[in-house]
């Protein structure tokens, strides 16, 4: 015997993964994440026995309810998974799983399309973050629908899609206490562990959307250049990360993240291809094939903090409104920045450009074991 439990399973920028009304999942949180376990298959490298796709970026979940917050129209809980373990994380935000949030409740009937376009305020229940996200819903024989097919691209996914803009609300602070959780721009952190000797380098503890660290990649030996799997294969890199991270957690008032998520750590280099700033980011342990939607909007923001690791690096334009490029092993990622002109050290707006794709909807199978609902 087993449980189905309809789901859409939508591609969210270079992101993808099952989404769920929340009242199609138990209410109990244990129970719900054994369910959430066994949707996509771990623990296990493979995820051969779910739907995930053996990777971090593949291991994600959506639970979309409609909101009781004043103002806001719908709640949208991202989960975590990884491939080989059997945690469920729904502390951290997630971007790119976000796009998918609107065409998600639209095609589940959660909220009704407006006019060409529809416009939805989102609260991210993980954080506390706010935004509002515009979809295209042009009318059709069947009324109006969302529309998947465009010319908008972004990198990490092949052709084009119809764009979906994300304009950030309140993104400062959203996991640690503030943007700069230790009180400085600038930290000069000492990390000594196993396996390594003992370095001094300069980081920038910052969190306007995901808890990161960045460092010049040249203060830890590397070029900022390398690809994904040299990266992944760098077994004395990933050791010394890990120990700055580890102590960098705990600056930012994060306690122990060994067994957390975050903060991304960010490896940053001059840009080489037109952009801004060049990056390598871990998300923790394993080299992103591009950046994070909140990771790269955090990024951007230390582009525009002077003192920040990013100063001297970065090349920026100025402005009341910035756009910074983020650049990534498989491309760019642009940010639009709103600067108060009064405080250069403040950003009063965040926005980027994402797509997103229905790929299938149905109904997923767990053993009855884990759960079977009273009918």
């Amino acid at each position: 015997m087993q449980t189905s439990i309809p789901t859409l399973f939508m591609r969210g920028g270079t992101s993808r993964g099952p989404f769920f009304l929340a009242s199609d999942l138990p209410t109990d949180i244990l129970t719900r994440d054994q369910v959430l376990l066994a949707v996509m298959g771990s623990p296990d490298r493979r995820q051969i026995d779910g739907l995930g796709g053996a990777n971090p970026l593949t291991s994600k979940i959506g639970i979309v309810s409609l909101s009781k917050t004043p103002g806001v129209a719908l709640d949208f809980l991202f989960a975590q998974l990884q491939p080989d373990k059997n945690t469920v994380d729904t502390t951290p935000n997630c971007g790119n799983m976000l796009a998918a949030v609107v065409p998600f409740a639209l095609e589940r009937g959660l909220i009704k399309a407006q006019v060409d376009t529809t416009t939805v305020r989102v609260l991210t229940l993980n954080t506390g973050m706010q935004c509002d996200i515009t979809v295209q819903t042009p009318m059709s024989a069947l009324g109006r629908q969302v529309r998947y097919e465009g010319e908008a691209r972004i990198d990490g996914v092949p052709g084009g899609s119809a764009p979906i803009t994300i304009n950030f609300l309140d993104t400062a602070g959203s996991v640690c206490s503030s943007l700069l959780p230790t009180g400085k721009v600038l930290d000069v952190i000492t990390v000594a562990g196993d396996g390594f000797a003992p370095f001094t380098l300069p980081v920038t503890c910052i969190d306007n959307g995901m808890p990161l660290v960045l460092f010049k990649a040249s203060d830890i030996g590397r070029t900022g250049y390398e690809s994904v799997a040299a990266m992944n294969a760098d077994v004395e890199l990933k050791k010394r990360i890990e120990a700055l991270r580890l102590q960098t957690g705990q600056l930012m008032g994060l306690g122990d993240v060994s067994g957390k998520n975050y903060p991304k750590m960010t490896l940053i280099a001059a840009p080489r291809a037109g952009g801004s700033l060049c990056t390598r980011s871990f998300i923790p342990h394993v080299c992103h094939d591009a950046i994070g939607v909140l990771a790269a909007v955090t990024v951007a923001t230390a582009c525009v903090l002077d003192g920040s690791i990013c100063d001297g690096i970065a090349v920026m334009s100025g402005g009341e409104n910035t756009t910074v490029s983020v650049e990534h092993p498989t491309g760019e990622f642009s940010v639009e920045l709103g600067l108060d002109l009064a405080d250069p050290q403040s950003v009063t707006r965040a926005a980027l450009l994402r797509t997103a794709r229905l790929i299938m909807r149905g109904e997923v199978m767990i053993p009855s074991a884990i759960w079977s609902p009273a009918k």
